[in-house]
């Protein structure tokens, strides 16, 4: 079985579109949310046929909570305002299924831009070429290789960057799947494409040239 993983804070305005879109899901699973304790009526919206889970706030931390409470032998973590495909589940058990450790999806962004496009297939290539990926292309893992690995690192942000960067070193490398993973634009559209893209890729060097983490992440906050 698989588990899905959904850390959620405030996201009343997405989480009725996402239970949508899970229902629609073929395969094994099972979903269980994350909450970091909202403020608003995201856990009164959550149906109760799915799970959910109370813990302190911050995305590594909701989802290192989730993956303790999950029955399945796969984590699959997603974003709240991501969709995904119907049959996606099954193609990642295959791919399991194939002797695949870890995974992730191809990201398409919720609009028709030409820059966007250009967005997700650079996230795409950086899958392909450099073995990285973030939290928005879906990531997926065997729960044995995570709860090895000491589930995902514990930082404010950059979390599925070390995570990758960790990942390689212990020679696991992603394994881009052929199934769609839609995400939201919403941040590109609010502050501006080129300047959030410029602010993502210098927070990410400052990140690997050891800029503090925590420096890095209030900078990040001031930006979004």
């Amino acid at each position: 079985m698989i588990s899905i993983i959904i850390p959620t804070y405030n996201e009343e305005k997405n989480i009725r579109k996402l239970q949508d879109n899970l229902y629609k899901l073929k395969g094994n699973f099972e979903v269980i949310f994350c909450d970091g304790g909202s403020s608003d009526k995201t856990i009164d919206l959550i149906d109760d046929c799915f799970t959910v889970v109370n813990c302190p706030k911050g995305r590594a931390n909701q989802m290192n909570y989730g993956s303790k409470s999950a029955k399945g032998d796969v984590l699959f973590f997603l974003h709240c305002d991501s969709l995904i495909e119907d049959d996606v589940i099954i193609k990642i058990q295959e791919e399991i299924n194939k002797g695949c450790k870890v995974g992730c999806l191809r990201l398409k962004f919720d609009n028709e831009i030409i820059w966007m496009k250009i967005c997700g297939f650079m996230s795409n290539l950086r899958v392909k070429l450099r073995k990285i990926a973030f939290g928005d292309q879906g990531i997926f893992i065997t729960k044995e290789l995570f709860d090895n690995m000491g589930g995902m690192p514990d930082l404010p942000i950059m979390e599925d960057l070390e995570f990758s960067l960790i990942l390689k070193r212990k020679k696991y490398y992603f394994k881009q799947i052929d199934s769609y993973i839609i995400t939201s634009s919403r941040r590109f559209l609010d502050k501006g494409i080129f300047k959030t893209m410029a602010q993502m890729q210098k927070l990410q060097l400052q990140y690997l040239c050891g800029r503090d983490i925590n420096e890095i992440n209030k900078e990040y906050r001031d930006i979004r």
